[in-house]
């Protein structure tokens, strides 16, 4: 186990590597660079701005210089955590993610807490109930879940909350806390304003997760094994989670690796609805102005997040499944 886990670390490394690269090249692509957009920005204000003052500003940001030259000093900064200086911000890099970073974790954790606690034991149930009510019902809910744009959704919690109830489910404070020192009664308003994002952002994949597990675990059910052993007379409940479960749970726990970079990145428009601190606002915007070391940092902690959740998938489906031991052995 322990040279499989060597191995894991091994292709994370090099596939970081790779992933810096690549990164660096998509945003390289877009024409044109930051400084190309606030001259083309101040023109249309009516500014004027003289070749000199442009040069003198390539200079500053490092924007002079050889995509070699800059790959190399990016990908060093970012090792070293020295980020570089958000252009449109006129801020370091790090200082704007240590601002956002937390709550961008916090939300991503529970929401993927959310969306196995609640997909896991309903596709469990609906599996051995099939074609009964409850099969049809979150069928038609996945099915709905799938299809509902987590904005649209958005939109209309915060439709119905203001309308009926007089509540704005915006944020993730009330308007008292959000500049004040934290508290009990900061981190309780903290709480309260978390579970509309989180139910809004997991639904999808929390109807995904239902599916799939629906389906993995029927196939499971009709195979031989199950079969004799029910003939064996192995009570239902042992036989049901001590097999079927574990080899039909593999397809779930391999998606932990895109599941929390999915996160992290399908609530760019959900954060911008609700006016969520998130990164998602914030790499949107920088993607938007050409702001280079803030949009790559951004993509490069998604492409980290992707590496550790397939790491940590490779270690669950070890625990998951003894067949994945065997060919290690072997």
């Amino acid at each position: 186990m322990i040279g499989y886990i060597a191995q894991r670390l091994i292709y994370a490394v090099v596939t970081f590597l790779f992933l810096s690269v690549v990164v660096f090249i998509i945003i390289q692509l877009p024409p044109g660079d930051f400084l190309t957009s606030y001259v083309a920005r101040l023109e249309q204000e009516g500014d004027i701005i003289d070749e000199a003052e442009i040069e003198a500003l390539k200079q500053e940001y490092g924007l002079d210089a050889t995509p070699v030259e800059k790959y190399i000093r990016w990908f060093g900064r970012f090792l070293r955590g020295e980020m570089g200086r958000s252009f449109e911000w006129n801020q370091p890099v790090g200082k704007l993610l240590r601002e956002r970073l937390p709550y961008t974790i916090l939300l991503s954790l529970i929401t993927l807490f959310f969306t196995y606690v609640v997909a896991v034991p309903i596709g469990i149930y609906v599996a051995t109930h099939q074609y009964g009510f409850s099969d049809y019902l979150f069928s038609v809910l996945g099915f709905a879940g799938l299809a509902t744009p987590n904005f649209m959704l958005a939109l209309i919690l915060m439709f119905l909350f203001f309308k009926y109830l007089g509540v704005s489910v915006g944020g993730l404070f009330s308007s008292e806390y959000a500049l004040a020192p934290w508290s009990l009664g900061k981190v309780w308003d903290l709480f309260i304003h978390l579970w509309v994002p989180i139910i809004v952002i997991g639904t999808a994949g929390t109807a995904g997760i239902i599916r799939v597990m629906r389906g993995t675990l029927l196939d499971e059910l009709s195979k031989q094994y199950v079969i004799t052993a029910r003939a064996k007379g192995v009570a239902e409940g042992k036989l049901l989670f001590r097999y079927p479960v574990r080899m039909a749970i593999n397809p779930i726990v391999s998606t932990v690796g895109w599941q929390l970079p999915r996160i992290v990145s399908g609530e760019t428009i959900v954060a911008i609805v609700l006016s969520l601190p998130t990164t998602g606002p914030l790499l949107f915007m920088a993607l938007i102005s050409q702001d280079m070391f803030l949009a790559g940092s951004i993509v490069m902690f998604l492409g980290v997040l992707t590496l550790i959740g397939t790491f940590l998938s490779d270690i669950l489906l070890i625990v998951v499944d003894p067949r994945i031991r065997f060919e290690g052995k072997t």
